[in-house]
């Protein structure tokens, strides 16, 4: 049985460092098509596809979509769509299509690339936000474009920007940047432009001179900036300037008190210690220290400039993702499962470390302190609920990446709890589908979809009644779709550990 401090080090894999496969690497996975050749996983042949008799979301029943080439050429009705000689065609009558696929807003993926980007679109996600970019994801993204890897398109990060001392210790090797001062940070700016980033991830300890002076330089370099609102910068601040998403509920949270001006003077007293030498130390640190605000924020709710600023954050077009999954499992501890079939897609090795990190996180809590957690939770729900009915954007995303999230699966699970914090069902499929598509510049005609067996406007849970997913103008069907799984669960156990200390600790909020 491993001691905490082995559990700790051996649970870095998905959160830091390299980490190697003992599975053999991911190969092109060939298949026939209609003319007799073979395509690679991940690539489309060239042959035209037609699913017919289906259901298409937003558009009716009795559809036909026609694929050619990596693009959707045609979507109609059935009766009304000519089908080429020579087009493979599906019968999908009883079925309903998600256009486009799943997109995952907020994920964190290190690890095994035979493990990792399969699992997105074998559960329907076909497009991740990636929010802490290394270059092992510029890598998958050019295996998954020429068709070496099976995976979703990936829009990715700049490495995290934070100030000093940053909340992750250099046991993330180069993958946070800490700046101190504007230039500093101009210069950080740069150096993510240079390295590919499709956006600047901003984080939680930096300084408002030097938030602002990324803000301005992300403007000049053509990028957006996106993350976690600074603790001692007002949230309609970082929205006036542009932020294109707040991640996570802290910060609404806290700024939704009518004590805003002493829950700062809180938050910047919050220090973190340069000495403690792991992520995981600082993150504790911070994470209990950040509680203890929340609850005085939640008892001095102010229902009035709540409003205020959720009008002012719609009308900015500034967009939330609530990462309801971390917030849940970290604060409704008591509903963690012990075991899912799940887990059986990710190494046993980091799966059964998930409750040693949990107990380090919250043990100690007293009666008081988790009948607070819950009630801090359920206030997240109703802060949801209120930017919804601002008409804040809601991008759905988990934190896939930390514990208990399981790549792919995890978002139909931030679906349903989006639903419990009030959203209609179709709000909710909007924010997994059309609103993320939109914000990060995904084309329309993208052969990207998801065939579910059931209709999830009835029931979000019908996402996970998946049926066959369309990816990359690969048609993955039921069979193919089952075996591919059944590869992914066999290449994680043959996983091994990485050395321990090689990276941070696999935890959360990032």
């Amino acid at each position: 049985m491993s001691t905490r401090r082995e559990a700790l080090s051996t649970s870095a894999a998905l959160a830091g460092g390299a980490l190697l496969s003992a599975a053999p690497p991911a190969a092109a996975d060939p298949r026939t098509t209609p003319d007799g050749t073979t395509a690679a996983s991940g690539q489309h042949s060239g042959s035209t596809i037609a699913l017919t008799h289906a259901t298409v979301l937003g558009a009716g029943a009795d559809r036909t979509v026609l694929v050619r080439d990596g693009r959707i050429i045609r979507t109609g009705r059935s009766a009304e769509v000519p089908i080429p000689h020579g087009t493979t065609t599906y019968d999908l009558t009883g079925k309903y299509i998600v256009m486009g696929g799943l997109v995952e807003s907020h994920v964190h993926n290190q690890g095994p690339e035979t493990v990792l980007p399969p699992l997105f679109p074998l559960n329907g996600v076909t497009a991740v936000r990636e929010m802490w970019g290394s270059p092992l994801h510029h890598e998958w993204r050019d295996k998954i474009s020429a068709g070496k890897l099976l995976g979703p398109r990936w829009v990715i990060s700049s490495s995290i920007i934070d100030g000093q001392p940053s909340l992750w210790a250099n046991d993330t090797g180069d993958l946070v940047v800490e700046v101190a001062d504007a230039p500093s940070a101009r210069r950080a700016v740069r150096e993510a432009k240079a390295s590919g980033a499709d956006f600047v991830k901003v984080y939680s300890r930096l300084t408002p001179e030097a938030y602002e002076a990324i803000a301005d330089e992300s403007r000049r370099q053509g990028l957006r900036h996106a993350g976690h609102c600074p603790d001692t910068l007002p949230i309609a601040r970082a929205s006036d300037i542009g932020q294109q998403s707040i991640e996570h509920l802290h910060a609404l949270l806290l700024a939704t008190s009518a004590r805003e001006t002493e829950i700062r003077r809180a938050m910047a007293k919050i220090r973190i210690d340069s000495a403690l030498g792991t992520s995981f130390e600082r993150y504790a640190s911070w994470f209990r220290q950040v509680h203890a605000v929340e609850w005085e924020a939640v008892q001095s709710y102010d229902v009035g400039r709540t409003r205020a600023l959720f009008d002012r954050l719609a009308a900015n077009g500034t967009r939330v993702v609530p990462t309801l999954t971390v917030h849940h499992s970290l604060e409704r501890t008591d509903q963690l499962p012990t075991d899912s079939p799940e887990f059986a897609y990710l190494p046993g090795w980091l799966t059964e470390s998930w409750p040693t990190i949990w107990s380090s996180l919250t043990s100690g809590r007293t009666a008081q302190d988790i009948s607070r957690i819950h009630r801090i939770y359920e206030h997240r729900l109703h802060l949801v609920a209120e930017l919804h009915r601002a008409g804040v954007q809601l991008l759905a995303g988990t934190d896939t990446g930390t514990g208990y999230a399981v790549p792919g699966f995890s978002l139909h699970h931030e679906l349903e709890l989006l639903v419990e914090a009030g959203l209609p069902t179709r709000d909710v499929l909007h924010a997994a589908t059309t609103a993320p598509a939109r914000m990060l510049g995904l084309p329309d005609d993208r052969a990207d979809l998801l065939v579910l067996d059931a209709d999830p406007r009835t029931d979000i849970r019908h996402t996970q009644r998946i049926h066959s997913v369309l990816v990359d103008g690969r048609y993955l069907d039921r069979a193919e779709r089952l075996r591919l799984l059944a590869d992914v669960a066999r290449a994680a156990a043959a996983s091994e550990p990485p050395a321990a200390g090689i990276a941070a600790p696999h935890i959360c909020a990032h």
